[in-house]
């Protein structure tokens, strides 16, 4: 599994319904996309909770040929056409669980990354992190939730999909516009090793 992301940051009086209407419109188009478990399409609005207006996509893909056709293919061209080119954060999948919300639509998503500290053996830190991972899980209105590192910078996050807005979630909060999930049932539970 590997996990991929963008930030897309907008002026401040950027209008959202732009992203919305977008989304509304393509979104659908990934429904099927091979090699892709999940794309959640995620937006933050300034004044809503958010220092920014933020597109910024999260995506778990089952096998880097999907990332990689998805990358130098025509859709993701489409946005660099209308936003520019995006930095693209990925990480190594380390876990991924389903949680008591499974099936159900969800509306939020919570995003946290991490450092891993230069004096934390990583095989504790990325220990620890997996059990916030199952401990997540279990919590009511979770969807799913994954775990990922980055072993260049050293640095995990954890992506969380939620049925309904977690107030108090640590980390950043993001409305969750639509899911693609084509192969969502491949996706390897539990941790990656």
């Amino acid at each position: 599994m590997q996990a991929m992301s963008y930030e897309i940051t907008l002026p401040s009086d950027y209008d959202m319904g732009i992203v919305r209407a977008r989304v509304a419109a393509k979104g659908h188009l990934l429904d099927d996309f091979p090699g892709l478990g999940l794309k959640a399409y995620l937006i933050r609005e300034r004044g809503a909770g958010s220092p920014v207006n933020q597109y910024a996509p999260f995506y778990l893909w089952n096998a880097p040929e999907g990332m990689n056709a998805f990358l130098w293919g025509p859709g993701f061209q489409g946005l660099v056409d209308d936003f520019g080119r995006p930095e693209v954060q990925h990480w190594a999948g380390l876990a991924y669980e389903e949680g008591p919300s499974a099936g159900a639509l969800p509306r939020a998503a919570v995003r946290l990354r991490q450092s891993v500290p230069a004096r934390m053996r990583p095989a504790d830190a990325v220990g620890a992190a997996l059990e916030e991972t199952r401990r997540t899980a279990a919590l009511p209105g979770v969807v799913a939730t994954a775990l990922a590192v980055d072993p260049c910078r050293w640095e995990l996050v954890h992506f969380t999909l939620w049925e309904r807005p977690e107030p108090g979630a640590p980390g950043e909060l993001y409305e969750v516009l639509h899911v693609s999930s084509p192969e969502a049932d491949r996706l390897r539970r539990g941790p990656q090793w």
